[in-house]
């Protein structure tokens, strides 16, 4: 009887848990600041491309931010804020690569938006990233899309909030498609989610594994293009400075384009998480598909990235509107 009510409570909990999330996006929408911020769009949009102007690490950096933040605890800003002891989301060795002008672009987007009297103190730092993350995806080639407004800023961050939140760089299919069903994303959402390491770059320790010692029968794993294998090694030497950064995309870095599944085709994704996209036969026709079709990409692309900044909103009275993207009120 006891195992019979526990097997009836389960689903309940998970219909319960999509009922309040969709309750809370629902509350989202694109003109949410009409009345209080009427021009919050193109104050972010010229501070962002300001910052852009000065470092094009800005797009890379601000995309992951987004994503890393609304993996863990939701699109609530968390990942913004500072712990004097650093026990913060931002903290956790999974976060402790996020380039610092992801987090910079948003604080100078945040006092943009805030110099203007109508809407000082009242656009959360969370619809700030979410509309910055949309600026930075246009500027480089990829699409603009609506972004929803409404979120509240979220007032707990924690070390222990990230673990096992984040996918991992040597996930297989069936781990990715796992954590991103979690957050209602599809498998084609997760692929297209992955076309935006067409951007961007990763440190040689993130990926050495693949050309030194990947198993006992290959020291370089078979799924990489020899050639491409070969330019790695010679950049990331086994003994080779932490610091040196690798592209992601090593056609198009700087474009926001279809490269990446061209590249998958060819054995050339870098981590294993990209590469079994191509590999595993389930996946392997969306990546065909998008890596023919740039504008089915960029769309799918876009409709995964509204999905996304739904995902655990704080919205209404919950959370609240920082003043400070780095502390709470």
């Amino acid at each position: 009887m006891e195992n019979q009510r526990k097997s009836l409570l389960f689903p309940l909990v998970i219909v319960l848990f999509f009922l309040l999330n969709a309750t809370a996006f629902a509350q989202l929408r694109s003109d949410f600041y009409k009345n209080t911020c009427p021009n919050v769009e193109s104050l972010v949009r010229a501070a962002v491309r300001q910052k852009f102007q000065q470092t094009f690490v800005t797009a890379p950096a601000t995309l992951r931010l987004f994503f890393h933040d609304c993996f863990v605890r939701g699109c609530d800003a968390s990942m913004l804020l500072s712990s004097p002891n650093r026990k913060a989301e931002k903290d956790h060795p999974d976060n402790l690569s996020l380039a610092g002008d992801g987090f910079d672009t948003v604080v100078k987007a945040k006092a943009a938006v805030d110099k203007d009297s109508k809407c000082r103190n009242k656009v959360s730092c969370a619809d700030i990233l979410a509309l910055a993350t949309r600026e930075v995806v246009s500027m480089t080639g990829g699409p603009f899309y609506q972004v929803e407004l409404g979120r509240r800023d979220g007032r707990v961050s924690t070390l222990a909030g990230v673990q096992h939140q984040l996918p991992g760089e040597g996930f297989n299919l069936d781990q990715l498609n796992t954590m991103f069903a979690r957050h209602g994303l599809s498998q084609t959402d997760m692929i297209a989610l992955s076309g935006a390491h067409t951007l961007g770059f990763s440190h040689c320790s993130k990926f050495s594994k693949r050309l030194y010692n990947f198993s006992p029968k290959s020291r370089v794993d078979p799924t990489l293009n020899r050639q491409y294998a070969a330019q790695l090694r010679q950049m990331c030497p086994i003994r080779v400075d932490p610091r040196i950064a690798i592209n992601m995309d090593p056609t198009t870095p700087n474009t926001f384009d279809n490269a990446y599944f061209k590249n998958l085709q060819q054995g050339k994704g870098l981590f294993v998480s990209d590469q079994i996209l191509f590999t595993d036969p389930r996946s392997r026709n969306t990546v065909n598909f998008f890596a023919s079709n740039n504008d089915a990409f960029k769309q799918a692309f876009a409709t995964a990235m509204i999905k996304l900044g739904r995902v655990g909103v704080l919205t209404g009275n919950q959370g609240e509107i920082r003043f400070d993207c780095t502390r709470q009120n």
